[in-house]
């Protein structure tokens, strides 16, 4: 049985690791209590515009309002999740987040499922049957999210990356031409620049052959996005080449002579 939160990785055919820092039962009850807390407040809000059908037939009223006290409860979940992308109000404010289990995008029919199945884990009272799940679970996982195969995650701060972490100590050619510097800033993707950087954060995690094969596959995608002239490529490894494209999307634009941006923005491509 475990007693607090632990972490859970995830790794890729590549090779390369995704770590999450798996959520405990009190962090949840504490966004649960949030929740509920605003759910409360719906249901005051719903008894008093449903409050004159009391005077047509007291029982209509009362089964009228707990369903849509129920419907409340339940879409509340759902729909937030869904759009805040694993969110409601109680796990925002507390930096919690539902994640799908092997790290692929999160689905609707997943957190349907995980929320359908809280009429369980809330039995007998109290989430007992959901904190005993979570607590024997080695990814502290409830009962909905074993069914829609989700966990919930602690939010990782982001930060800004220090590339003087990853620079090598061989001249980066890329920096000194800014033609092609931008050129990668225009067409790389948040997301393929974010794939670069965590290849080589977690470099040393891989084993020698996963590491030329991860390298050399991204490095092949690279040049394919933009043409580099050999000139700017001759004695670069696969590993430098990712390091300097990393460096020209995610270094202060004040050293290329262009307007400082903290963030790589959305580029379009050609």
């Amino acid at each position: 049985m475990r007693t607090q939160a632990l972490e859970w990785r995830i790794r890729t055919p590549e090779g390369i690791v995704f770590a999450y820092n798996l959520a405990g039962p009190v962090s949840r009850a504490l966004a649960w209590a949030i929740d509920a807390a605003c759910l409360l407040v719906a249901a005051n809000i719903l008894r008093s515009i449903l409050a004159p059908l009391h005077a047509l037939s007291p029982d209509i009223a009362m089964a009228i309002t707990g369903l849509s006290i129920a419907a409340a409860s339940m879409g509340y979940a759902i729909l937030l999740e869904w759009f805040w992308r694993g969110q409601t109000l109680g796990k925002r404010l507390l930096g919690l987040k539902v994640q799908d289990a092997s790290g692929l995008r999160l689905r609707f029919s997943q957190i349907l499922v995980r929320n359908l199945f809280r009429a369980v884990d809330i039995l007998p009272a109290l989430y007992l049957v959901g904190v005993a799940a979570i607590l024997c679970s080695r990814r502290a996982q409830r009962l909905g999210d074993l069914a829609g195969n989700t966990i919930v995650i602690r939010i990782a701060h982001p930060v800004r990356p220090d590339l003087s972490r990853l620079e090598a100590p061989m001249y980066n050619s890329l920096r000194d031409s800014p033609v092609i510097a931008a050129r990668f800033r225009q067409r790389v993707t948040p997301r393929e620049a974010a794939l670069a950087l965590q290849a080589l954060v977690r470099r040393d995690q891989l084993d020698h052959a996963a590491r030329i094969e991860v390298f050399g596959e991204l490095a092949r995608y690279f040049r394919e996005l933009v043409a580099v002239p050999n000139d700017l490529l001759r004695g670069v490894s696969d590993e430098q080449f990712i390091r300097n494209v990393a460096d020209v999307l995610y270094r202060a634009r004040q050293e290329t002579k262009e307007p400082h941006r903290a963030t790589l923005e959305k580029p379009t491509r050609p």
